[in-house]
């Protein structure tokens, strides 16, 4: 398990904002899946708290951090 491991919103695997996108990657499961887990989770338990959430995560998690590659020194 690796302990150095950081929940960011994503920048390459998002929809909205990020969120599903970047929870995916943490876990190490396929977006599309948590996507639609978390559709339903929206829909049977009501949809205000569920977007609530939603929008209180985007919120909260800071965004992936973007690396820059270095070029190859001679």
């Amino acid at each position: 398990m690796n302990l150095n491991k950081k929940l960011y919103r994503s920048t390459t695997d998002n929809k909205l904002a990020g969120v599903c996108g970047g929870i995916a990657e943490y876990l190490d499961i396929d977006s599309t899946i948590l996507r639609l887990i978390w559709i339903l989770v929206v829909v049977f338990t009501g949809f205000v708290p569920g977007i609530l959430v939603y929008i209180v995560a985007a919120i909260i998690m800071p965004v992936a951090p973007t690396v820059i590659p270095t070029p190859p020194t001679e």
